[in-house]
């Protein structure tokens, strides 16, 4: 059976070093602003403490999830040094005038892919992103709405990205992809970088809110790059306070994190299909790895049904949220009893989809 909780006492006592830039790299960029921090009484009553908040990702830079921060920075950074200008993110017009000769390949569970075909379409560059048959008809749709090739392949989310490390490394293209192995690792931590944006926004939103520092943060964690991202702001050096518990969510059908986490080293897992799309993941990022070990103070797992019954729960409180960004909810019910949080506490749940990205089958 696999592994269902996993908690490191120790981790609040780690710290690393802060991100900076970043966000004022995304508001440079056209459209930005920042998405929904919502406070959902309702919810806070539930779970027996005095606030909850939602970050609800539901459309960033008009695409359905937060990827696109990751995938901007990360192109940038990655395109910037073919210009040679390797030390910053350059305006994506500056990429679109600099006439790059390159091809952007990502392989992707959804999100992700569709936010590298975005950047793509608005730099003037193709796209080639690797998909598993089993993605959803909505996904692929939004990945050919940005003018990018798919290439869909009958293989376990494992394999797709081993497909399109090989056709980039075959192609001389530019492999743009959210897990770092050895040897592959700038561009995956850049698209960690890059999603720091989120939470510089949500703490900002939270103090305009009259809220405290939150004293959970739940997250949901495929590969573990949103994780790291989290445990990277929430542990860094300059914090005046002991950070927040951070807790981790993953589908019981593909535990690749808690499961490497309970064994105390990176660990691959087999994958099961499951309503958590986004969350499918056989093997951690190796770039994400050693700071969730440290940094991760609890990691659980959540059914179907469960992250299912949290979405419409969400809507209920007029949230979009899919089933990976409803798993935060999901996780924090069934976690709270293990962590005996105050009830003056503070919860943050980071919802990181749309529905409309990964939506709901009809029986759930």
């Amino acid at each position: 059976m696999s592994p269902t909780w996993y908690v490191n006492p120790a981790a609040r006592l780690w710290t690393t070093t802060p991100v900076t830039g970043v966000t004022e790299f995304h508001e440079s960029l056209p459209g930005y602003a920042p998405t929904r921090l919502v406070e959902v009484p309702a919810l806070a009553d539930e779970l027996g403490v005095r606030r909850v908040f939602v970050k609800e990702e539901s459309s960033r830079f008009g695409l359905p999830a937060f990827k696109v921060l990751g995938a901007a920075y990360a192109v940038s950074r990655a395109l910037s040094a073919l210009l040679g200008e390797g030390d910053q993110a350059l305006p994506l017009q500056v990429l679109a005038d600099g006439n790059l000769p390159v091809t952007l390949i990502a392989a992707t569970d959804g999100n992700h892919g569709r936010a590298v075909a975005h950047l793509a379409r608005l730099i003037g560059l193709p796209a080639r992103i690797f998909v598993p048959d089993s993605l959803t008809a909505a996904a692929k749709y939004g990945i050919e709405s940005e003018g990018a090739q798919i290439v869909e392949l009958a293989l376990e989310y494992d394999d797709v990205v081993l497909a399109a490390k090989e056709d980039a490394s075959a192609a001389g293209a530019l492999l743009i992809q959210d897990t770092a192995w050895p040897g592959y690792t700038q561009i995956p931590q850049w698209i960690v970088d890059g999603y720091s944006t989120l939470f510089s926004e949500a703490d900002t939103q939270l103090a305009a809110a009259g809220a405290p520092a939150p004293d959970l943060i739940a997250v949901p964690i495929g590969v573990g790059s949103l994780a790291q991202a989290a445990v990277r702001h929430y542990r860094a050096k300059s914090a005046d306070r002991v950070g927040p518990v951070l807790l981790g969510v993953e589908p019981t059908h593909a535990p690749a994190i808690i499961t490497s986490l309970q064994a105390g080293r990176l660990t691959s897992v087999p994958t099961h299909p499951t309503i958590m799309a986004g969350l499918n993941c056989g093997t951690p990022s190796h770039g994400a790895w050693p700071d969730l070990l440290s940094g991760l103070d609890a990691a659980t797992t959540v059914t179907d049904q469960q992250a299912a019954t949290a979405v419409h729960d969400l809507e209920s409180a007029a949230i979009d949220a899919g089933p990976c960004g409803a798993a935060t909810l999901a996780a924090t019910r069934t976690a709270l009893p293990k962590l005996a949080l105050p009830p003056t506490a503070t919860v943050l749940l980071l919802s990181t989809e749309s529905r409309t990205a990964n939506p709901l089958p009809n029986h759930l």
